[in-house]
């Protein structure tokens, strides 16, 4: 039965969401006044996503649903919706904190494919968590939570850094080329395995044996493939599809 949300998820989305937008300013400010790279302040932002709501739950708990997951969405948007063009112009505050994600090779396209890959995530993310919920699975899903949050997270950076191994993916609705590397993808690679085996307990000696071979050698090649920016959602889908087959077996 689906249930509005209590006081307790309402705190901890206020709060979570305050430190998210301080977020934002600092680390604009960083690339506003120290010439950071976006690159990587947007990787404390996707950091920051994925494991600061993880944090605060030790402070202000909750029980998870299919309704905070459209809240979340819905909240996501509305921060995302304050970075809109009129009034990064009219609030330099905004603007400011918008500089902290918008890479110089994604524009004019920053927030539109920022908006719509989030948009695209919960789409795939709210049925999701409720098929594990009803099938008492749900720890299933910081698989795929860990290895988007870390392994993808670090791929960029990473890339960057000691990328040396290049190959080209596209974007949608632009026609541009991006690179990527195999030293970032193989972040992935070694983060699921990670995973797969931290949450070993989950599975049975075969579909452990199952998800070591093909989770990360799956979550790997989609994030190769996912067009530019846009991993989130198809590392997401092939992740829970690929975890729900195994646990058949």
């Amino acid at each position: 039965m689906l249930t509005f949300p209590d006081i307790s998820y309402w705190v901890h989305v206020t709060v979570l969401h305050s430190c998210f937008l301080a977020l934002f300013y600092v680390c604009g400010l960083f690339v506003q006044k120290y010439s950071v790279r976006v690159n990587y302040t947007r990787k404390i932002m996707h950091f920051s996503l994925f494991f600061l709501p993880q944090f605060l739950l030790r402070f202000f708990p909750y029980q998870a649903s299919v309704i905070t997951g459209l809240v979340n969405a819905i909240l996501t948007m509305a921060v995302l919706g304050l970075f809109i063009l009129p009034l990064r112009r009219r609030f330099s505050l905004l603007g400011t904190m918008f500089k902290s994600i918008d890479r110089p090779e994604d524009r004019p396209y920053t927030l539109l494919w920022l908006s719509t890959q989030f948009l695209a995530s919960y789409l795939v993310l709210i049925p999701l968590i409720f098929y594990l919920d009803q099938h008492q699975l749900r720890e299933l899903l910081y698989i795929p939570i860990l290895i988007i949050g870390l392994g993808d997270g670090l791929a960029e950076p990473v890339g960057v850094r000691f990328g040396r191994h290049q190959y080209t993916t596209r974007a949608i609705f632009s026609s541009r080329s991006y690179t990527r590397s195999i030293e970032g993808s193989l972040c992935v690679f070694v983060v699921s395995l990670a995973t797969i085996l931290n949450y070993h307990e989950l599975f049975t000696p075969p579909q452990f044996v199952a998800a070591l071979l093909l989770i990360p050698v799956l979550m790997t090649l989609t994030e190769a493939k996912s067009p530019h920016t846009w991993d989130s959602p198809f590392l997401y889908f092939v992740g829970g599809v690929s975890l729900i087959l195994i646990l058949q077996l």
